[in-house]
């Protein structure tokens, strides 16, 4: 079957084609056809020709650009779920620690929910197949908690320590994949929204959080794309209309082989008006330098926090007939003024590509904006004060914010490294989860009176010689503020929701400190979008 496949692919392909350049592709073609003949029945040993193909496909892509590449039918599935916004499973969040499976939270009216599972369960068994203990690889715990909507799938749960083991039957179903992590008010008129990706379901659960705080009196607005790695090109042009007047150029996209497209905003965005803020690092890309790009060349709002990734190439995905898809770079991004979202790379060389960000670390870039150095053919105006913006890869911001590595200490990482800091502070809740939910019946309460205890520090420390991870007084006091908040955070999020946690994690969220800063000072959050 695969011998006819591979021809009737390229057959199509070279149809498409210009018939000057036919020729010449049926050669190549007859050239690939023969060679995988060749290989296939004629070499040495016995061989997959399934492998073959998928390999020559991988290999010819590796060879054009980082981020054209193929992906295997599972691959597929697992790359699309995510900005599908659902997909058929059993509705909880979960995390592997010590290779035991601790549910973070169950989805809300989702199927775990309904037969009774909470944060906090350790599952131990999927059916007859002991997921606990056994060094089981997360993937494939996933594919045995996921399966069809309608079926059946039977759990074992361990609750408390020395707890008996409940048993639960669950029947799958659809599961909302949701891509905003937070929205609250940071202050009496300023709303913060954090979005993690650019899926589906996005701009309802932005539109829907918007209104929720534009009732609480919300004027102005933080949007923080920190770590967003982006996701469909539409979205992110929504969100962006979002913010800017009728007819303003957003994105515009251009290749060899595919004409100029553009986006314009409509007119009918919801926040046209009022003082916005993007937040953005090394980890935004794509989609969220879109947004931030189209924002700082109208001058529309600050860009905050540290320059974005650079991923200006747009994929197109080839389904193929197996289940498997090829996602080829066919244009590039360009913001309204023209810049090239795309950091440089060259053909072939994937590994310098990924490891740009290791190298901007290790250059001095994330903590000192004077390390960074763009030519004057670099150089672009906005389009409205006619301010100087940098092009040549990601979005540079309009104001920097160093990354913070003074709150650390090397026995604090480990101890995040290994996971004990997320056990820690599922234990203390398994053991004082009533008491907890008597004391503090809303957030509110718990933000204000809930102190980590000196016992559950205690606690951490000796997990971690348990882990043979060696003590130091000094790195542990060192970092011992950074440890409580994160504890304290943890435990809200296992409490309540992700909202709750990003409520008290952002008490060290510098970049957003000093959005709120600019956003509160009318002077300074004008003159930033001047001309200098």
């Amino acid at each position: 079957m695969k011998k006819i496949l591979l021809p009737l692919l390229l057959g199509a392909i070279v149809t498409a084609l210009p018939a000057g350049a036919q020729n010449n592709s049926n050669s190549d073609a007859r050239k690939l056809q023969m060679a995988l003949y060749a290989v296939s029945n004629l070499y040495v040993d016995s061989t997959d020709q399934r492998k073959l193909v998928e390999d020559a496909i991988a290999g010819m892509l590796e060879k054009l650009d980082p981020h054209s590449n193929y992906l295997n039918p599972e691959e597929t599935k697992e790359m699309t779920e995510p900005l599908q916004g659902n997909f058929d499973g059993i509705g909880i969040q979960f995390n592997m620690l010590t290779d035991t499976l601790y549910v973070i939270q169950v989805i809300p009216g989702g199927p775990s929910e309904r037969v009774g599972l909470r944060a906090g369960d350790r599952i131990i068994q999927v059916n007859d197949t002991v997921i606990a203990g056994v060094q089981m690889k997360t993937n494939d715990i996933m594919k045995r908690l996921r399966g069809r909507k309608g079926t059946e799938v039977t759990v074992k749960v361990l609750r408390d320590k020395g707890a008996e083991i409940l048993d639960f039957k669950i029947i799958r179903d659809k599961i909302p994949v949701f891509s905003l992590d937070a929205a609250y008010m940071a202050d009496k008129t300023t709303g913060y929204i954090k979005l993690n990706r650019f899926a589906i379901s996005s701009m309802d659960e932005y539109r829907e959080a918007f209104e929720k705080l534009r009732k609480q009196g919300m004027k102005n607005l933080v949007l923080d794309l920190q770590g967003n790695g982006g996701g469909f090109l539409n979205i992110a042009i929504d969100l962006a209309d979002e913010f800017l007047a009728k007819g303003k150029l957003i994105v515009y996209t251009e290749g060899v082989s595919q004409p100029r497209e553009t986006a314009t905003a409509t007119g009918k965005g919801n926040f046209e008006q009022g003082r916005l803020v993007v937040l953005v690092d090394e980890g935004s890309a794509s989609a969220s330098e879109i947004v931030s790009g189209a924002i700082q060349d109208w001058d529309r709002g600050i860009i905050l926090g540290r320059r974005t990734f650079g991923k200006g190439l747009v994929q197109k995905p080839i389904p193929l007939p197996d289940g498997s898809m090829i996602r080829l770079t066919v244009s590039r991004y360009y913001t309204p003024n023209g810049r090239s979202i795309q950091k440089p790379y060259e053909k072939g060389d994937a590994d310098s590509y990924q490891h740009d960000l290791i190298d901007r670390y290790n250059k001095g870039e994330l903590m000192s904006a004077d390390s960074i150095h763009f030519p004057d053919s670099m150089k672009y105006n906005t389009l409205t004060a006619g301010r100087v913006v940098y092009g040549g890869g990601g979005i540079m911001p309009d104001i920097f914010i160093p990354i913070d590595t003074t709150l650390s200490s090397p026995y604090h990482r480990r101890l995040i490294a290994t996971g004990i800091v997320n056990r820690a502070a599922m234990n203390y809740l398994d053991e004082h989860r009533a008491e907890m939910v008597r004391q503090y019946k809303n957030f509110d309460k718990y933000k204000a009176g809930f102190t980590v205890p000196e016992s559950l520090l205690q606690q951490v420390v000796e997990m971690a010689n348990e882990e043979k991870i060696e003590y130091s007084e000094e790195q542990f006091n060192h970092a011992k503020p950074l440890l409580t908040l994160q504890l304290k955070a943890l435990i809200a999020r296992d409490m309540y929701e992700m909202n709750q946690y990003f409520q008290i994690i952002n008490d060290i969220n510098d970049s957003l400190k000093a959005a709120l800063r600019i956003i509160n000072d009318p002077a300074a959050y004008s003159s930033t979008l001047e001309k200098k």
